[in-house]
């Protein structure tokens, strides 16, 4: 047996070692964890022209058959020893946790909670969809027409395939994808190229569990074939930054999952007790190493914002980076250190900016951007900025920021614009009913819950099962 794995391309579940390869290292000290077999955008595009047949191989089952091999695929990616490439490899458990931490910089416990996320998501798949669905009876999907409610109802697919253009900050992502399969729904994924880890073992999990291999497509692939996903499959999930959501951002095909710009709102009724609300601010803004999109970037308040903003920096500036088996670690490393330079870069410029101060320098005794143990990390970084203006004020980056901008209540929802996640603590009525009506706030939290709590039966970003299956009108004379 190779001592490195070779994790092949899934064409349509077949494995296929390609002679270019992708080489996946230990961000801290370079050394070879696989080898990844990548395709060209041809080779996507022939494959994608049989897709109809893994569209009929899950076809042949239920949903709720769907639903109960899911909850065991889920079991399976929690506690199974699952195939890791086509040289006869394995992986534990642990081995996913300790390689996914050596290739992403996550430390151990972050993984387990990314983990633990994804297991949770597919053995509550029932309720994500009841959820998703609002309460349909789901064996309506399986022969596309029904009665519910004493409504004639008839729904049908709207796509053969669904394309993920996968990305490698955080495996809790992978969260989003896991209802196509109960929906009938072939997948064909290009994973982050730090990150084929956790796709490649969900795969493997779902086939485990009795999924039909063909429903699968894992295309480690460049920009061509990127596109060549985007733009063939019916339907299309893209994670990226600002200028790739823009890209897309007029194709209906193609749901864009962009940067979050996730917020506190504190309200004038409230602001009076911000102490009480700090433990939620700081997870909000520091849990899961500040990687995911519904981690706060933006506390907005009525007054106190430099007291807020240094209250911040007094908890978050002291944070280092730790061993990656260490329980308590808060940092994740950046495998691409260049990443790091490049945020590193784009804050000092901003703070060139006049109207910006950083608070946590004060309390950090040392530069923001670290070697640790061979790795390259961000401390958490706290800006008061001004106002909405400012360039680091509604920034969002891959580690723990955040900006504390001050601006009355009553002009808040004029100045914060987007947000995935929004907490507002509040328990003002007039303030409440504003922000339940305003359109820029996709989830929102009424009271101190943290931006990155999630309900899985109600989405956050978009309706997985609205994008994939159209209701129709249909009359029947027969």
């Amino acid at each position: 047996m190779n001592t490195v794995p070779h994790i092949p391309a899934l064409r349509l579940g077949r494995a296929y070692e390609s002679l270019d390869k992708l080489e996946v290292k230990d961000h801290r000290s370079g050394e070879l964890k696989a080898v990844v077999s990548t395709v060209n955008g041809g080779i996507v595009r022939r494959d994608l022209a049989k897709i109809g047949a893994a569209h009929a191989a899950l076809k042949r089952f239920t949903v709720a058959q769907l639903i109960e091999l899911s909850a065991k695929a889920g079991d399976l990616f929690l506690n199974g020893t699952l195939p890791l490439g086509d040289k006869g490899h394995t992986q534990s458990p642990e081995a996913y946790i300790v390689t996914l931490s050596a290739t992403s910089g996550l430390p151990w416990n972050l993984v387990r909670r990314n983990l633990a996320k994804i297991h949770f998501a597919l053995t509550n798949l029932r309720t994500v969809l009841n959820g998703l669905t609002r309460g349909l009876d789901l064996g309506i999907l399986d022969t596309g027409v029904g009665e519910q409610f004493g409504t004639r109802l008839s729904f049908f697919p709207t796509t053969q395939a669904l394309g993920l253009v996968m990305p490698s900050n955080s495996p809790a992502v992978n969260s989003l994808w896991l209802p196509a399969i109960a929906l009938k729904t072939p997948v064909v994924i290009k994973p982050g190229k730090e990150e084929p880890w956790t796709p490649y073992r969900l795969i493997q999990a779902f086939m485990a569990a009795g999924v039909p291999a063909e429903a699968f497509g894992f295309y480690p692939t460049d920009h061509e074939g990127a596109a060549t996903i985007l733009n063939t499959c019916g339907r299309a999930l893209i994670f990226g930054d600002k200028s790739t959501a823009q890209q897309y951002a007029n194709n209906p095909a193609i749901q864009i999952h962009g940067p979050g710009w996730s917020k506190i709102l504190i309200g004038e009724d409230c602001i009076e007790y911000w102490r009480d609300y700090l433990d939620v601010m700081v997870s909000s803004i520091s849990e899961n190493g500040g990687r995911s999109c519904v981690n706060a970037s933006a506390i907005v308040v009525p007054k106190y914002a430099a007291e807020i903003a240094d209250a911040l920096a007094e908890r978050l500036g002291p944070v280092q980076p730790a061993r990656a088996d260490d329980p308590d670690a808060q940092l994740s490393g950046f495998a691409n250190p260049r990443m790091a330079e490049s945020i590193e870069t784009q804050i000092e410029e901003g703070l060139k900016t006049p109207g910006a101060i950083e608070v946590t320098a004060k309390y950090r005794h040392g530069p923001r951007k670290v070697g640790f143990d061979g790795g390259v990390y961000l401390r958490p970084t706290i800006v008061q900025c001004d106002s909405f203006e400012h360039p680091l004020a509604n920034r969002e980056f891959l580690c723990p920021y955040a900006s504390v901008i001050q601006v009355p209540q009553a002009e808040m929802l004029k100045r914060i614009g987007y947000s995935l996640a929004a907490t507002a603590i509040t328990k003002n009525p007039a303030f409440i009913d504003e922000l339940q009506a305003f359109p820029e706030i996709e989830r929102l939290n009424i009271g101190p819950v943290s931006t990155m709590k999630i309900s899985w039966d109600q989405p956050h970003e978009g309706n997985l099962f609205e994008f994939l299956w159209r209701r129709r009108s249909i009359e029947r004379a027969w």
